[in-house]
């Protein structure tokens, strides 16, 4: 039997439902890393790789890998971006991502199209009632 989701969806961030993602502007650039909701889905995160700064990637397009134990699962990016930083600590430290997925993040990167992208970003009341209708019994903190 899967265990309910019992998590925090911290407000002050933007939120990608379709890939469980979160997003935070910081000046001309953004921070991004994984939900608490989409660690729950996932499993216990082992390990974490980014692409390669510099790389330009689409929305929706990988922005690196995770590793559960169960798979490999492709990190989407929540928005379209230059990629500045992948998280090196994170990749010899994966197991944060489980403790607190908000306290870490995953990557950052200047937007290519941060007003058509964000448009399609949630905040966190709309992505808490995104999670009750896939979890209905879900718990938040």
């Amino acid at each position: 039997m899967r265990e309910i989701f019992h998590g925090a969806i911290p407000h002050g961030l933007l939120y990608d439902a379709e890939h469980d993602m979160w997003v935070r502007r910081e000046g001309d650039a953004v921070v991004m890393g994984a939900t608490s909701f989409g660690i729950h889905m996932a499993g216990a995160i082992i390990a974490f790789t980014a692409k390669p700064k510099g790389a330009e990637i689409a929305r929706g397009r990988g922005l690196g890998t995770i590793e559960c134990s169960k798979t490999v699962l492709a990190v989407h990016a929540p928005v379209s971006l230059v990629l500045t930083e992948g998280n090196d600590d994170l990749e010899q430290r994966p197991f944060l991502l489980n403790l607190d997925p908000y306290a870490t993040w995953m990557a950052r990167g200047k937007p290519t199209d941060w007003i058509a992208d964000s448009a399609l970003l949630v905040d966190a009341a709309a992505y808490r009632a995104h999670i009750l209708r896939i979890e209905p019994e879900a718990l938040f903190e």
